[in-house]
């Protein structure tokens, strides 16, 4: 039985009864597969496994995409019991923010690039809600899909520089059987958006230059917001009607 905390001090109790390694999985809800794989990586290698669900306002730039933002408990629960989550974390914002906003965590370098370019203040809103939910819950594991490279990538820095005692462990991507990488925005996505959607993942894995994915992704209608090769991993964001959709390859 998955038992539903929701604030702070209703979670501190509950967690002061739980024995072992505690594998975490933080999410904004609507759950598809892919943070199903993160929640059966969780059960596999830990003692306990704890789900949070909160859409968090301050990763949001823009108030149309967090008004959007699907919202699917019923869903959200049955996955979470199907995969015998022992407990959701599912805060409100007065509990998460009671200096509303105040306090937050920034880096200042990684966070400016791809998704920090085109998105002021999200990568701030993400670091600040994850430091608060890792000192709630005080997880032995954390688990992040890697879809969101660039976060996964920003998150594991923040616990390396601030000395926190837990591991990230990445998750490779989930995809549909035509490539489209696995996501909560994906529902918004008309039936002809949807169709159009996996040439993302085809243009960024197939095209040699990053700038050869983008006009593929122009011509054939996206918005491109960038195609960027970092490192070793080629990043792409580019929208369809009224979402944004974001992925990334090893090259």
């Amino acid at each position: 039985m998955t038992v539903v905390l929701r604030s702070p001090q209703e979670f501190h109790a509950w967690r002061k009864q739980q024995k072992g390694s505690v594998g975490f999985v933080p999410t904004m809800g609507a759950l598809h597969s892919g943070h199903e794989e993160l929640l059966k990586q969780a059960r596999k290698n830990n003692d306990v496994v704890v789900l949070s669900i909160f859409v968090n306002p301050t990763q949001f730039n823009d108030t149309n995409d967090l008004d959007k933002y699907p919202k699917t408990w019923e869903q959200d629960l049955a996955m979470a019991e199907a995969n015998n989550v022992d407990a959701i974390f599912c805060p409100r914002y007065d509990d998460m923010y009671p200096d509303n906003y105040r306090y937050k965590v920034s880096e200042n370098s990684y966070s400016n690039l791809l998704d920090g370019a085109h998105r002021p203040g999200h990568f701030d809103g993400v670091l600040s809600v994850v430091m608060k939910l890792f000192n709630i819950v005080a997880p032995t594991h954390a688990y992040f899909g890697e879809k969101d490279f660039q976060q996964m990538t920003l998150i594991q820095g923040m616990v390396e520089s601030f000395f926190m005692d837990l591991q990230i462990v990445p998750v490779a991507t989930v995809r549909e059987e035509d490539g489209l990488a696995k996501s909560s925005r994906n529902v918004r996505l008309t039936s002809a958006e949807r169709l159009k959607a996996p040439a993302i993942y085809k243009a960024i894995s197939e095209s040699k230059t990053a700038e050869e994915a983008a006009e593929k992704l122009n011509a054939q209608g996206f918005i491109v917001d960038y195609v960027t090769d970092v490192g070793t991993r080629r990043f792409v964001a580019a929208r369809l009607g009224d979402v944004r959709l974001i992925d990334n390859v090893q090259i």
